[in-house]
């Protein structure tokens, strides 16, 4: 098994309901296994490693996931751009440039939005138009 379907197949188990149920059964035994180590420091270490362990695993986990996720995102964004004809075709490539070329193609889009919304919608109900056919 590929790290990556290992990753998946961890992630996908470990945000079930059941292994949340089975996290919480383990915390009830940790505490109820007090009285019988007089709640010593072995008994405090013991959950405060495992759980340090866990999250620390964890990390790594939802961050690989987190990447495929977003690479598959990016994958699908890609081809939607590419199968429309009137797509901006140069936003396939965005991941070459820096933060501040990219804040300027945002406040570039940011203004056509704006243009927009004081255009009329072809898209607008007729809900959306009063009786005389103009958008409210």
């Amino acid at each position: 098994m590929k790290f990556a379907q290992f990753c998946q197949w961890l992630a996908n188990n470990s945000g079930r309901p059941r292994t949340f149920l089975i996290a919480v059964c383990l915390i009830i035994l940790w505490a109820a296994s007090g009285p019988w180590f007089h709640y010593n420091d072995t008994w405090q270490l013991i959950i405060n490693t495992s759980t340090t362990i866990i999250t620390f695993l964890m990390v790594f986990l939802i961050q690989n996931t987190q990447n495929r996720d977003n690479d598959i995102i990016h994958v699908k964004l890609d081809e939607l751009i590419r199968a429309t004809k009137s797509a901006e075709r140069s936003v396939l490539d965005l991941e070459a440039l820096d933060n501040r070329q990219i804040h300027e193609l945002r406040k570039e889009y940011q203004a056509m939005g704006s243009e927009c919304e004081q255009e009329p919608s072809p898209l607008a109900t007729s809900e959306d138009r009063p009786r005389d056919g103009h958008p409210r």
